[in-house]
């Protein structure tokens, strides 16, 4: 016969106690360190650049924006010129005809420059892409040297045919000569409208807001010839409205293609837009990098 079961806890196999420390215990397994088969190079600004553009032609508004522009250039230039004829550009340079399209074009550059951040904005892809490239500056900088580049090809090709087609349509003998200068005027005209879309840019990156950032846009483009013509009427004013339809966008565009004012007012000088626009553009971008570089996003 066998007597009554043992009550006492069961035999364990003897071995280092579990919570014990000391030289009977087993040393913890220290963890590995993982190491990347693939290259890790240290990130520049060529990977930004590379990122950027990815972005860029990736989404819809790239095409809609920029083909509107090319349609909207190139369409009512050729147009223009199907309704003028040789003797009509006697005062008039060959690329004459985009200013007309470009004067609506440009819209669609500021467009593009607001959308360039504010749609990151929008969708909260501005975290991951702060995360992926802790640097800020260097993914500012990124953006307005793709966005610049774009846009200041795209405008210059757009009125680089019209030119063109101007001038195998038109060179006849009573269209008078033409200097090279007038393609240097051109040339000066999409960089204005460049700026402007830089300084979209850099308003998006201040008001992180799509449409915030377009109407103040539309504002600074489609305002001043309006508040200068009512202040002109008020006599305290007046300087200050004629000064105003002296330096605008669409006066300036004028200035730099070459086309010459009927009403006789003394219009600024291609060198004077330029060098406001740049003025305040540059003031634009230096406040974006400062913002950029303390909010929380």
């Amino acid at each position: 016969m066998t007597g009554p079961a043992p009550t006492g806890p069961p035999h364990t196999p003897a071995g280092p106690a579990r919570g014990l420390t000391g030289p009977a215990a087993a040393p913890p397994e220290r963890p590995r360190v993982y190491s990347s088969p693939l290259p890790t190079p240290r990130p520049h600004l060529g990977h930004a650049l590379a990122s950027e553009w990815t972005k860029l032609v990736s989404v819809r508004s790239t095409l809609w924006t920029l083909g509107s522009l090319v349609v909207t250039v190139v369409g009512v230039g050729l147009l223009f010129i199907v309704k003028t004829v040789d003797q009509d550009y006697v005062d008039m340079p060959f690329t004459a005809p985009a200013l007309f399209g470009l004067l609506v074009g440009q819209l669609a550059v500021m467009l593009l420059g607001v959308l360039t951040i504010t749609s990151e904005h929008g969708t909260g892809l501005i975290r991951t892409t702060f995360t992926a490239s802790p640097t800020r500056y260097r993914v500012l900088t990124a953006k307005y040297l793709v966005f610049g580049v774009t846009a200041l090809l795209t405008t210059a090709g757009s009125v680089f045919v019209v030119g063109l087609a101007a001038q195998i349509v038109h060179s006849g003998p009573v269209a008078g000569p033409h200097p090279d200068s007038d393609w240097l005027g051109a040339l000066a005209g999409c960089v204005y409208v460049t700026l402007l879309g830089v300084l979209a840019l850099a308003v998006g990156s201040l008001v992180r807001h799509s449409a915030g950032a377009v109407a103040v846009m539309l504002g600074l483009v489609t305002l001043p010839p309006v508040i200068g013509g009512m202040l002109i009427a008020w006599e305290a004013a007046a300087s200050v409205g004629e000064t105003t339809l002296r330096y605008n966008a669409p006066v300036a565009l004028m200035q730099l293609f070459g086309l010459s004012d009927t009403s006789g007012a003394q219009l600024p000088g291609g060198f004077a837009q330029m060098a406001l626009i740049l003025l305040v553009t540059g003031a634009a971008v230096a406040a974006s990098y400062v913002v950029v570089g303390r909010q929380d996003t």
